[in-house]
């Protein structure tokens, strides 16, 4: 009876750092907010932002570009796994939610991820094709 309680104190304490954690989280500022302090308020936070969202479309072009074919597929099946992780919070967006606008994103999520899954599986279809012996 003594370990459970002991581990009950864990428990509650463990669970006191998360919500502590998270209350810091909730409370620190986001990046644009610190560069729009930082320069004296010459960078909007939109546009820090939004610079930050163009370097990530062309870090992720030349990432998925510079992968060889072999890896294709691979990279295909861990696309569709997380895709699939997203169908699921979709579902659970569209399913439980109690505004019409959550409702909706969730939709458009489950939509995009749909797609993603199925352009995943005709890739993947046909680059296994490619490494079929041809018939004569």
């Amino acid at each position: 009876m003594e370990q459970l309680e002991k581990a009950l104190d864990q428990l509650e304490q463990s669970v006191a750092a998360v919500r502590m954690a998270i209350a810091d989280l909730a409370q620190a500022p986001a990046a644009g907010d610190v560069a729009h302090a930082l320069s004296g308020g010459a960078i909007d936070p939109f546009v820090f932002r939004f610079a930050i969202f163009v370097l990530a479309i062309f870090v992720g072009y030349y990432v998925v570009w510079s992968v060889t074919p072999a890896l294709h597929t691979p990279l295909m099946s861990v696309t569709n796994a997380i895709s699939s992780v997203i169908v699921v919070g979709a579902l659970l967006a569209v399913g439980i939610s109690a505004s019409g606008l959550a409702t909706g994103f969730g939709f458009v999520a489950l939509m995009l991820a749909a797609v993603n899954i199925f352009g995943g599986f005709l890739v993947t279809q046909r680059m296994l094709a490619m490494y079929k012996k041809k018939e004569k």
